[in-house]
């Protein structure tokens, strides 16, 4: 394994072990708003910085992009991390949620992992060496069209979201699909495109440490990932579609034609 993607696995694994210790004891949790149904818990802090011990123990000059703590240093290696992706699952007890950790070298993607601690499932990908999902090779589906295909989505739950153009795209999707799926944590439906447990993903308002993992597994499992509107660069725009090369394209047509 490359070095770098075995501290992000080391990282990912402490992380889970502590939402896991937590994970029977919701209840007695400190958790706050960070804008309306934004929530953030002491689980996620405590993960997070169990992370960054992590990796600043073998790299300590690498910078760190982390949802609750923000940036921190400067270098030519960003650690993009996300403790918690899918923290109102978390809170709710309902087992869908992942720690996200991904390494970006001047820019550009290099290393990720995605680890569901409840299901012992480590998604991960070095650029130009493929995915795995527990040490077995992944790719993406084959389908060349909507017909029949499993969607992944999120649906906008802020009040800074358009929930008007999200149903429009919606609508414009369904149409002879098997059906969309909302499971509330966008970095473990971009593995399940990877692993080909969803044929296509599409949300819209994602922050970069959401999915920076997610991109990089799609992509290395043979995937395409790009923003709604044709663009390459969905870690910018926050919007995103991910599915195998010919059914990318079909979605991006049925966006811009909704």
């Amino acid at each position: 394994m490359q070095p770098m993607l075995n501290i992000a696995v080391k990282a990912a694994r402490a992380a889970g072990q502590v939402i896991v210790r937590h994970a029977g004891r919701i209840d007695a949790l400190n958790v706050k708003n960070k804008r309306p149904n934004d929530y953030v818990s002491e689980v996620d802090h405590l993960a997070e910085r169990e992370i960054i011990r992590v990796i600043h123990r073998a790299y300590p000059d690498h910078a760190i992009l982390a949802e609750e703590s923000g940036v921190q240093g400067a270098n030519d290696y960003q650690w993009i991390i996300d403790p918690l992706d899918g923290t109102t699952n978390f809170l709710h007890d309902f087992p869908q949620f992942a720690v996200s950790i991904a390494l970006r070298h001047r820019g550009r993607l290099d290393q990720a992992v995605v680890y569901d601690p409840m299901k012992e499932e480590l998604f991960s990908a070095s650029r130009g060496a493929g995915a795995t999902l527990n040490n077995r090779r992944i790719r993406v589906t084959t389908l060349k069209d909507l017909n029949g295909a499993l969607l992944g989505t999120g649906i906008p739950f802020r009040e800074d979201q358009d929930l008007d153009a999200y149903l429009r795209g919606l609508r414009a999707m369904l149409p002879g699909t098997a059906g969309v799926r909302r499971a509330g944590s966008a970095a473990l439906d971009l593995a399940y495109v990877a692993a080909g447990r969803l044929d296509g993903f599409w949300e819209y308002g994602l922050n970069v440490w959401d999915m920076a993992a997610g991109v990089l597994l799609v992509q290395e499992a043979g995937g395409l990932v790009g923003d709604p509107r044709g663009g390459a660069d969905a870690l910018s725009s926050g919007d995103v579609v991910a599915a195998g090369p010919k059914l990318f394209k079909a979605m991006v047509q049925r966006l811009a034609a909704g």
